[in-house]
Formats: structure tokens, C-alpha cells, sequence
């Protein structure tokens, strides 16, 4: 090769390269924001986050990181729903899923806990659990509530359903109500049309709508735990 050539490529190389140095330094004497990496966010629990019955567009996690990316949100959602899952089984794997350098988690379990006529002081143990090792790794939380039926007693629902607020205060998680906040009042007539054919999990158009509801107070949830 031409030794002129060659020297007039290392220049032009040199004077890019200080350039390059000159805008770093520039960045960081006036404190203007280097690129960041996206917020990974880990959406943690049972066949409702992942997807149970649905084409994978159709899920819960596709469609909310759809939405996120809608209104301007350039976060990563992974999807770590795992069907079947009570608080006890989001106990036992918590360490290991957030081990994997996450910044924050969508936190949705107790359904199946219902399911089962856990007792709410096991369901509230093991989510405490799973929110302490959130803190510990520095994860922020959104805590998505379940609300028990009235056919389970009052003074189950009272001790299930106040676990959420209680607990999402004490470990500085955003709280959420009701997953299926979207799907309207909760009567039969209303929601059926939302539902899958066990009555359990939302169709693709009630995962729409659950999305609909939850998703502003998501993407204000991420604009605060990414700074």
C-alpha cells in the first residue's frame, strides 16, 4: 500500500478519534447525559404474566412492551411468567431470575394462591420474601395486586386483599390494585367476553384492555426507575 495513503489514513483516524474524546469530555464536564442502556424489566409470575392460552403477540408481556413502546418508552420486557406459579414457587426462584441484572420488576402472583385457599399469611410471607430480595439487589418494584372473592369469607378477602397496599408501602414497591382493573365492574355479563373459556384467563382482547388500564402507570413507574 502507498505509504502516503497509509499516513493520511492514520491523520483522518487521529483527528476522529480526538474529536470523539473532545464530545465524551464535553458530556461529562457539562453533565448532559451520556446513552444509556434501555431499563431491562423482568415481568415476574404465573400464566397470567406469561401468556397462558394465547398466541405469543397476544400475551400480556408482547402487548404491554407494545404499548410502552407506543408512547415512548424504549424499556426491554422479559417475560418470566411461569404458569401454574403460586408465591411460594415466585419465592423459591426469585434470586436467580433477578441474578440475571435486571433494574426493576413487574410483580404479579397470588392468583393461583387463590386457587388453592392458601392461607393469605403464607401468600404475604413469601411476597415479603420475594420484595426483600428485590431491595437487596436494588431492583425497583411494580407490585400488581389480586383481590380475593367474597365466597372465600370476609375475613379471608380483608387479610388477602390488603397484603398489596401493605406491603408495597413497607418495601417501597409501586402498587398497583387489580390485575383485572381493565376488565370493568367484575360482573359476569361484563367481563365474560374478556375471559378465555375457563373463566380464569383474559382472551387477547381482554389482555388489551388490562393493558390499557395498567400501562400509563407503568410507563410513569419506568421513567422514574431508570433515572
Amino acid at each position: 500500500m502507498n505509504l502516503g495513503l497509509k499516513l493520511r489514513g492514520f491523520v483522518t483516524y487521529k483527528g476522529v478519534f480526538r474529536a470523539h474524546k473532545a464530545a465524551v469530555l464535553f458530556l461529562l464536564l457539562t453533565g448532559l447525559p451520556l446513552s444509556a442502556e434501555p431499563l431491562r424489566v423482568v415481568a415476574f409470575g404465573d400464566s397470567l404474566t406469561y401468556g397462558y392460552g394465547l398466541p405469543v403477540e397476544d400475551g400480556f408481556v408482547p402487548q404491554l412492551q407494545a404499548w410502552l413502546a407506543d408512547h415512548g418508552s424504549d424499556a426491554k420486557l422479559v417475560n418470566a411468567g411461569v404458569s401454574g406459579d403460586t408465591t411460594a414457587g415466585g419465592r423459591a426462584r426469585v434470586a436467580w431470575t433477578l441474578s440475571d441484572g435486571y433494574g426493576a420488576m413487574i410483580l404479579t402472583l397470588g392468583g393461583n394462591d387463590l386457587l388453592r385457599g392458601i392461607d393469605p399469611a403464607n401468600s404475604r410471607a413469601n411476597i415479603a420474601a420475594i420484595l426483600a430480595v428485590a431491595k437487596a439487589e436494588n431492583v425497583k418494584v411494580f407490585l400488581v395486586g389480586m383481590r380475593a372473592p367474597s365466597n372465600y369469607g370476609v375475613q379471608y378477602q380483608e387479610s388477602f386483599d390488603a397484603l398489596y397496599p401493605e406491603l408495597a408501602q413497607e418495601y417501597d414497591a409501586v402498587y398497583f390494585p387489580d390485575f383485572f382493573l381493565g376488565l370493568g365492574s367484575g360482573a359476569p355479563a361484563e367481563v365474560l367476553e374478556f375471559m378465555q373459556g375457563d373463566g380464569i384467563h383474559p382472551n387477547a382482547k381482554g389482555v388489551t384492555r388490562i393493558v390499557d388500564a395498567m400501562g400509563p402507570q407503568v410507563l410513569a413507574w419506568i421513567k422514574e426507575a431508570a433515572q
